[in-house]
Formats: structure tokens, sequence, C-alpha cells
């Protein structure tokens, strides 16, 4: 009955393209063309943190950006699906700004691919909490959205709650110091149930100096965490 269920809705709705409208084989999928245009992260990259190395480098294994080789980065891991540039930054601002939601199943399973090489395991996966002033004014948590169908990948407590986020203002032009001052004490742990001994994986749409990450790492290893990891639709990348 499903099945049939599925079969009609999609003969009465053809699946298309959220890009650019081009029919597709299931809902939720790009095209190959639009594909294509998205700079995808893959090897070589950071071992840890994710950060996309030239293609044409051999790097052994398990090769660490400089960064991370510093010890700077103290999450467990961090993954992103994609650079944020022209391309990615034209789905996933108008997915976290102007309600295009119909972006969301792409750029959820992008975010999943991205971890599939990593083998790791996952209690509770939190999206990056949204200040309440924020969340009234925009309507959604786009991380609530992006986080649902990783949680079920994962098979883990999908978490909304343990962890609240005071209202700062935008952090969109300020660089990576400022950012990092200015997330300072943002968050506050309200439940340490589902945080203490847990594997954390924490979703956001964009990571930009990784700010937010290292902030709420460091607020829930102090809750009891065993490990916090990271995954985002898409990042910011600068030459190393």
């Amino acid at each position: 009955m499903v099945n049939l269920f599925s079969k009609i809705f999609d003969f009465i709705y053809p699946p298309v393209c959220p890009v650019c409208n081009d029919i597709v084989d299931s809902h939720g999928m790009l095209c190959g063309a639009c594909w294509s245009k998205f700079n995808w992260i893959s090897n070589p990259k950071c071992y840890k943190c994710g950060y996309p190395f030239p293609a044409d480098l051999d790097l052994g294994e398990k090769p660490m950006c400089p960064n991370c080789a510093a010890g700077e980065c103290e999450l467990d891991l961090i993954r992103s699906a994609c650079v944020y540039d022209d391309v990615s930054k034209n789905i996933m601002l108008p997915f976290k700004h102007a309600s295009a939601l119909k972006y969301q199943m792409i750029m959820s399973r992008a975010m999943i691919n991205a971890l599939k090489d990593t083998n790791i395991n996952v209690d509770v996966v939190m999206p990056v909490p949204l200040a309440w002033r924020r969340l009234f004014k925009r309507g959604y948590n786009q991380a609530n959205l992006l986080s649902k169908p990783i949680a079920k990948y994962f098979n883990a407590y999908l978490d909304v709650d343990s962890v609240s986020r005071k209202y700062r203002t935008d952090m969109g032009h300020k660089n990576a110091k400022q950012r990092k001052e200015n997330v300072r004490g943002v968050f506050v742990v309200k439940n340490t149930e589902h945080i203490k001994g847990k594997k954390i994986l924490l979703v956001d749409d964009v990571m930009t100096s990784g700010a937010t990450f290292y902030e709420l790492n460091r607020i829930l290893r102090k809750a009891g965490a065993s490990a916090v990891y990271a995954v985002s639709f898409c990042r910011v990348v600068h030459a190393i």
C-alpha cells in the first residue's frame, strides 16, 4: 500500500531537482548537472577536521592540517559536505533565511555521505541551538531540520533541549578572533542526562571559523560528554 501511494504521488508530482527543476529519479535528489557544480569535499583532506587539501597532493593515509597538527582542534572529528562558495551558498542561504525547505533533503544526504567514511559511533545528534529571539523571527531552526535524517541514519537520540543559546549579535562579518569572543559563554547546559558519557554529533548548516562548534565542545566536555563530533553542509575554506 505504501509503495502504491508513493507511485501515485510520484506520478502526480514527479520528482524534480530542487535547483533546476529537471526530472530526477527520486524526491530530494540533485540532477547530474547541478551535482557536478558543487565543490564536494573528498580526499585528500585532514583526517581530523576534514579540511580539504589540493587534489594533487599525496599526504598518506591520515594527513593532518597545520591547525590539527598543532592541537588546535579540540573536537574528535569534523566533517563538511562541500566548500562554501557561490554554488553552495545559493541553496544554503535561502534554506537558512528564506524558508527554502526544499533543499533540506539534499543537504542532509550530503552531510550523511560526508560522515560515511569516518566509522564513528553516535549516541546523540545535537543541532546547534538557535536563540529564542532569532528562532521566533525565523520560525524554524535550520539545524534541527538537517539533524532529523542524520539522527535516523545513526539511530541516535535527537537532542534539541539539553543546551540553550543566549542571543548575541550576528557574527556574519566578524573575524575568527571576534567570532570566538562573541560565542564565548553563549551556550548553557540545561540538562546533563543526555550528555554525560555520550558521544555527541553537532550539526549546523555552515562552518566559518569553527568558533560555534569549539564553544559547544567546551561546554559539552565540561558536562561529561565522552566524545564530540561535528558536521556541516558547507565550510569556508582558505588556502593553507
